[in-house]
């Protein structure tokens, strides 16, 4: 859906981080709209309309991951040919909420498959390490903790992890700016990206903004979609959000101000490499 208060602190974050580095840097937005299940038609440019609004546009032409389906088929016939994916046969009523426990991973046993999945514990046994710029040093061992993870739906869907690690390497991307709801995605991206023989980029994952009954905000949990109707409006989201990222209130000046003034926290916040 179009962008909430959430959605705009990773992206005012991601593009401080970015002018915070330079001329030289690229600011770069991608629409995922891979599950095309959830995707309702026309709300990318919503969200880019939003974005501009708030003075925050990118430096090249967004990147729609529909129309990048031949990369992601290219990347699994490669995992398959090197034997670290297999077909799965089992629902999500089969595994509950347990860690995938490898059913189909030596056949599928008379089953139609559901997915194909990328076998954690075959590719790396030990567990995968990194350093958020935020976080710190992070861990998980993906094979005990997720398990086998999903990298396609078998009725077309791809899945998150295996979409973003192809669109990052293509995109030349060398520095990541999300939310922190998505930290622990990181050692399956890094897994697969090792897998794939593609570069790992820098992470940084950012605070999370709540709801009123302490859930993480998103359109599960009833946010609202951000009103930047008004140059008044936009500047208020952009002041919410940077109060989540710590940065300094900014009142009574432009929206183009306001985001110079936050460049200059941001760097002294986290000394971003140029």
């Amino acid at each position: 859906g179009p962008l909430h208060a959430g959605s705009l602190v990773a992206a005012l974050a991601s593009w401080l981080d970015v002018r915070a580095r330079g001329p030289q840097a690229q600011w770069l937005v991608r629409i995922e709209d891979a599950d095309t299940e959830r995707c309702l038609p026309g709300v990318g440019e919503t969200m880019l309309s939003q974005l501009a609004a708030c003075g925050l546009v990118p430096d090249a032409p967004p990147v729609w991951q529909t129309e990048r389906a031949s990369l992601y088929q290219a990347a699994l016939d490669r995992l398959r040919a090197d034997g670290l994916c297999y077909p799965c046969g089992c629902s999500r009523k089969d595994i509950g909420e347990r860690v995938y426990p490898g059913t189909c991973r030596n056949g599928l046993n008379g089953k139609a498959a559901r997915a194909w999945r990328f076998a954690a514990g075959r590719f790396e046994t030990d567990a995968v390490h990194w350093t958020d710029r935020r976080l710190g040093a992070q861990q998980q061992d993906v094979a005990t903790e997720v398990g086998d993870f999903v990298l396609k739906r078998a009725d077309g869907p791809w899945a998150y992890q295996l979409a973003v690690v192809v669109d990052d390497a293509a995109q030349g991307i060398t520095d990541i700016v999300r939310g922190e709801d998505l930290a622990d995605n990181t050692a399956r991206q890094i897994l697969l990206q090792r897998a794939l023989a593609l570069p790992t980029p820098t992470y940084l994952h950012t605070p999370l903004v709540h709801a009123a009954d302490g859930q993480k905000l998103s359109k599960q949990t009833g946010a609202a979609a951000l009103d930047t109707a008004t140059p008044q409006a936009a500047l208020a989201a952009l002041r919410a959000a940077a109060q989540v990222l710590g940065l300094p209130t900014q009142h009574g000046v432009p929206i183009t101000d306001a985001l110079a003034a936050w460049v200059e926290a941001w760097r002294a916040l986290y000394n971003p490499r140029p």
